[in-house]
């Protein structure tokens, strides 16, 4: 018996030894943020069932691909500021939370917007406007209990949302007409004295429109003028096959970063349906419906594809201009989760976001993983 313990333990040292000169060999997971690299940050915007752990198949591929994270609804002013003297930070707290607790950069979205906004905010008891003293009083008390409970922990908020027409114009919401033009650097201003450390930024969409693009650098380069902090101009990339083109898109990006602060492309999805406007001559909404809803099971092999090659063209731009752009953020993290899924009809499916229904990637986001891991051994 002694022989036979003497000669096991002669093997089992033998298969430890082989063993120990072995190379374990560990097998990574592709990721898009590893792919991006150094070049800007990889962000997506996240809902509530995402940022309070519910949803944990997107949680995944949250943690796998992307290191920066911006809340799609739940710091809007509706939801964290719905009566004058109550916030409920409830959710907010949490989205916050999740980025720390990832290593995220985390955004904040947003503080001052016409739409989302709390019905009390511009109005008094009857209902008519409020004065311009009372909601600069109410602009500053909520920009700054937001922003001085999140000082040190949020990278960068979006400061003002959607102010500015597509012919350059202020949109005429409650906030210019009771405020005029200063609404916007107030808002910077009372930002920048909560926070005087985290990032500021202007967020738009639709800013490929050259009279958009105008007004935008015109405000940009009035707020620099004041010595107003802004840091970072957000073109809200929601995108469309036949739309925005490619070269007025790069040409917004190159004036934008030519007024000295860094372009970020915010919110970007592409509807991989035809683009529909209503007309009078539809009188059959069944057909109508249809029309608008003309892949409700899957996406022809066709139509991905152009949609695919499309996705990867912006994205060579984004790479392009890489040293002004900062930050490109997904507005959302799976097909399922697109605010274009029954909009403007019920049942409506859509495809624009990088991941599918599945959480699986893209065509084109497995692309971009293999040509940078093939770059990589390349290098080796």
């Amino acid at each position: 018996m002694r022989v036979k313990h003497i000669a096991s333990a002669l093997l089992i040292a033998a298969f430890v030894a082989a063993c120990g000169n072995q190379k374990a060999t560990v097998v990574e997971e592709p990721s898009l943020k590893d792919a991006v690299g150094d070049k800007f940050l990889m962000g997506v915007a996240l809902n509530v069932n995402q940022s309070s752990g519910v949803d944990t198949s997107s949680i995944k591929l949250v943690k796998q691909h992307f290191n920066s994270i911006v809340a799609e609804n739940c710091m809007k002013c509706e939801v964290i500021h719905p009566e004058e003297d109550r916030y409920d930070f409830t959710l907010a707290d949490q989205f916050v939370s999740f980025g720390e607790k990832n290593g995220m950069a985390v955004i904040g979205h947003c503080l001052i917007w016409h739409s989302q906004l709390a019905p009390w905010f511009c109005v008094d008891e009857k209902g008519n406007n409020v004065t311009p003293e009372v909601l600069k009083q109410r602009m500053k008390d909520h920009i700054t209990t937001i922003v001085t409970r999140y000082k040190g922990r949020i990278k960068g908020w979006d400061v003002v949302n959607e102010a500015i027409l597509e012919d350059g114009s202020y949109r005429k919401s409650k906030f210019y007409e009771i405020l005029g033009e200063e609404f916007i650097p107030l808002a910077f201003q009372y930002a920048h004295e909560a926070d005087p450390d985290a990032e500021l930024y202007y967020n738009d969409y639709a800013m490929n429109m050259p009279g958009k693009r105008e007004g935008v650098v015109k405000l940009v380069s009035s707020l620099k003028e004041k010595g107003i902090r802004i840091d970072a101009v957000g073109m809200q990339g929601h995108m469309g096959m036949d739309y925005p083109d490619i070269n007025e898109f790069e040409q917004s990006i190159v004036a934008f970063a030519g007024t000295g602060v860094k372009v970020m492309v915010t919110e970007w999805d592409m509807s991989a349906l035809p683009t529909v406007k209503q007309s009078a001559n539809i009188s059959d909404t069944v057909a109508y419906q249809k029309m608008l809803n003309p892949y409700p099971e899957t996406l022809p092999d066709s139509v991905s594809k152009a949609w695919n090659n499309r996705m990867k063209q912006f994205f060579g731009l984004f790479e392009k201009h890489a040293d002004v752009i900062s930050r490109v953020t997904a507005w959302g993290v799976s097909d399922s989760d697109s605010w274009k899924n029954d909009f403007p009809v019920k049942g409506r499916h859509d495809y624009p976001l990088l991941f599918d229904r599945n959480y699986q990637p893209k065509p084109f986001v497995k692309e971009i993983m293999a040509e940078s891991q093939s770059l990589a051994e390349e290098k080796k």
